[in-house]
């Protein structure tokens, strides 16, 4: 109870202010809109107590009453239902004159518009005002949850992130919550390998089913099927879900998928590419999307931060331009909103969903944050605008571990990407011709070329099967020498007919079977590890009659995306195959994590599924905590208790 008391009071000034702040919004309404007028700014205070206790009482009822509706429903609660309690705010609080419902229509935006921008000036920079919040609003499911001591496991993916990048931004201050927990001893950052392809989908599949050899690249041509395969398509996601699940996967008992490729095999599955497609069942996202629009925090942060968001890319665009800043590439209208969506919507979306299920006391909960990796495909990995992503998501985990200590189960935090970036000009840019225009060049036969960052597969789609490089030289004799020889590419993989698969560069060739090398390696600059990535891959379904890679620069560390993206991931090169975990310190890693599946079975470990391997078991080398120099930029954590080691640093949110 002295804790209560001790942050009513800290907090009481700032809650003042923001009511006084409130009260002066909704006077500035009634003053501009026409049709609306009140007596007395005394009178405009009880419209807003009326505002805000018809707001209160009706808004569950209506979450409820819209969710039977369905999507329906949430469109219509989003555009109507804070007008509606406008207009009955205004026709009965004493005092207030309203002409008609339309009236109270744009008073309700420009209310709405008003109290965000009073919201953002008064709580910048204080993340404790949204897990306040989320606590608030989830009190119910706090009180219906069974106390525990077993810890849950909360973990979420940095999109993209590598792991050079994120320890230079925690070395530079730029995560201060990471930072926090590097700092004081209660996490370690790990670097882990994903192997080829280095891609959302590839990754997810190893790191939530354990099976990550289903998937060849982002896209890829299945010529039995005569189908192309997308995977950030509801209907494919699901079908390469269905082929790769045992039942059993990261998520099976119990747990929760957030905006994830695929589910993990969690009961509960929400925004997940896989179950989209579902029809009702928790896989149905409607009532928290509607709870979301519906909640006026929620709602004035969709519209006018969101806005803010897609402003602020428009400027960020145009400075590039301005200052000839390359490589560089177009950022079309539909990127402006999609950034706009995924930082401001989907990161307030995603955290009213978790904030649930923590208070819920789901076991495991993992949500992929899409942020960075968006902004860091059109700027650049480190350019200043995804470097403030980052900065953006670490306010997510700040408020999420304060979420995490009012929940009913303590929670040990997990962080980690899927994969990394690399940055380079794109193909077309480099060399005046994609490589869907390259290839056609040397055959006149129907192809598909499919990209996935820096890495191409070609399928000679009316020839069943995949060829072989004798095929290929029979049929196309110029299409090899073509490729290899062009300066763009760094090399090649085709099969032959009596030696196995073969990686061919413009002066030697790699045989993968045996490791002979014939001339010089074509596979030496891109690092220790390409020749068992490429090996791999060979071995994978639906690869392509032939595979390419981009060349890599060796003085900056740049690929040529054959997609128009300035950040890429999907090959071989630079960055983009050295994502990171970052896991509390007391769980030992058991040997060298090599590949999502090879996480996926140490998370197993972690979270109890799994009994880790005998203690003669090799090990690789143990990792440490980053070395940041200098003091934190947070409190000095106090010591966790339990063993079991997580990411309750501060003292418990206050109680609701």
């Amino acid at each position: 109870m002295e804790n209560v008391d001790v942050l009513t009071a800290r907090h009481l000034p700032r809650l003042l202010g923001i009511v006084l702040l409130d009260w002066a919004a909704l006077g500035a309404t009634v003053w501009l809109v026409p049709g609306i007028s009140a007596d007395s700014g005394w009178t405009v205070l009880v419209l807003a107590a009326v505002l805000g206790a018809l707001a209160a009482v009706l808004r569950p009822a209506l979450v409820r009453l819209l969710t039977r509706v369905g999507w329906a429903g949430v469109g219509l609660g989003w555009l109507l239902s804070q007008a509606l309690f406008v207009y009955v705010a205004l026709s009965v609080t004493p005092g207030v004159r309203v002409d008609d419902f339309w009236s109270a229509f744009w008073a309700s935006w420009l209310y709405g518009a008003l109290v965000s921008l009073v919201l953002w000036f008064v709580t910048a920079g204080d993340l404790s005002v949204m897990a306040r919040h989320l606590t608030r609003v989830n009190r119910r499911y706090r009180r219906a949850a069974p106390a525990t001591t077993v810890p849950g496991v909360l973990l979420i993916q940095v999109d993209g992130l590598s792991a050079p990048l994120a320890e230079w931004a925690v070395r530079c201050g730029n995560l201060p919550t990471l930072g926090r927990w590097l700092r004081s001893g209660s996490h370690v950052l790990t670097e882990w390998h994903a192997e080829l392809p280095a891609t959302t989908p590839a990754s997810q599949a190893g790191l939530l089913h354990g099976t990550s050899d289903q998937i060849p690249a982002f896209r890829w041509y299945e010529k039995d099927a005569g189908r192309l395969v997308v995977t950030n398509r509801p209907a494919d996601s699901a079908m390469v879900e269905a082929r790769m699940s045992t039942g059993r996967g990261l998520l099976a008992d119990g747990g929760v998928s957030v905006s994830n490729v695929f589910s993990g095999d969690a009961p509960t599955s929400l925004l997940t590419m896989s179950s989209a497609g579902r029809r009702g069942g928790p896989g149905r996202p409607a009532r928290y999307l509607t709870t979301f629009l519906l909640d006026p925090f929620g709602l004035t942060h969709a519209l006018v931060l969101t806005a803010g968001e897609m402003v602020k890319e428009l400027h960020q665009a145009r400075r590039q331009r301005v200052r000839n800043v390359e490589p560089r590439t177009p950022r079309p209208a539909a990127y402006v909103v999609l950034r706009g969506v995924t930082n401001v919507l989907m990161r307030h979306i995603n955290l009213s969903i978790i904030a649930e299920h923590l208070m819920r006391g789901a076991p495991a909960v993992y949500c992929d944050f899409v942020d960075y990796d968006e902004i860091a495909h059109h700027a650049g990995p480190a350019r200043p605008e995804s470097l403030a992503a980052l900065e953006g998501l670490d306010g997510v985990l700040a408020t999420l571990e304060l979420v995490a200590d009012a929940a009913p189960r303590p929670y040990r935090i997990v962080v980690l990407s899927d994969h990394g970036q690399s940055q380079g000009a794109t193909f077309l840019q480099r060399y005046g011709v994609g490589l869907d225009g390259l290839v056609r060049t040397f055959t006149p036969e129907p192809t598909v070329v499919v990209a996935s960052g820096n890495l191409g597969m070609v399928y000679l789609i009316d020839r069943p099967g995949r060829l072989t490089m004798e095929d290929l030289d029979e049929a196309h004799p110029r299409l090899l020498p073509g490729l290899t020889g062009h300066p763009g590419i760094g090399w090649v993989m085709v099969r032959t007919r009596a030696r196995g698969p073969v990686v061919l560069g413009p002066s030697g060739r790699h045989f993968l079977a045996t490791g002979l090398v014939e001339g010089v390696d074509p596979l030496g600059p891109f690092g220790p590890r390409a020749a068992d990535d490429v090996r791999r891959h060979d071995s994978l379904p639906h690869v392509g009659d032939v595979v390419v890679n981009s060349a890599l620069d060796p003085a900056t560390d740049e690929v040529y995306a054959f997609e128009e993206l300035i950040g890429s991931h999907g090959g071989l090169g630079g960055w983009q195959n050295r994502p990171f975990l970052v896991r509390p310190a007391g769980w030992p890693v058991e040997g060298d994590l090599v590949g999502a599946d090879a996480v996926h079975r140490q998370l197993l470990v972690w979270m109890g599924r799994r009994t880790p391997a005998p203690a003669t078991t090799p090990t690789g080398p143990v990792p440490v905590p980053v070395p940041v120099p200098g003091p934190g930029p947070g409190p000095v954590p106090v010591p966790d208790p339990d063993p079991d080691p997580g990411p309750r640093h501060r003292p418990a949110a206050e109680p609701q």
